[in-house]
């Protein structure tokens, strides 16, 4: 049950994904959330920069999709981890490794660390 609640916050954070609106994305993240991307070298610190981040991923039309998704509750923290699949327009595939760290605020539960990267192999 809780751990349907996390998983879906994905379906919510690629659902705001294939809007192209990056700031719709950047909402999802608390104002002093960390962004690790997959396909930037530079570390996103705050709102302008994730959003910065998201007009250009964006644009590259992404869809994700979880292959092995792992949840760990702690209290007003939880942390879904695993293997996603992005799929682009120009039909490419990037799979990466990814944790996004939640916070409850008393309202929702929010970003506040994504970190994705690549597979190696």
């Amino acid at each position: 049950m809780i751990d349907e609640n996390i998983a879906s916050l994905f379906d919510e954070w690629n659902g705001a994904i294939q809007t192209g609106n990056p700031k719709k994305v950047a909402a999802l993240y608390e104002d002093t959330a960390i962004l690790l991307p997959t396909v930037s070298n530079k570390v996103r610190h705050n709102h302008d920069e994730i959003e910065d981040y998201f007009v250009h991923f964006l644009a590259k039309g992404p869809q994700g999709k979880i292959d092995e998704a792992n949840i760990r509750i702690f209290g007003e923290t939880a942390i879904n981890s695993g293997v996603y699949t992005f799929t682009f327009k120009d039909s490419s595939v990037v799979q990466a490794r990814y944790s996004f760290v939640y916070r409850w605020n008393g309202e929702r539960w929010m970003i506040v660390e994504h970190h994705s990267s690549q597979m190696p192999e």
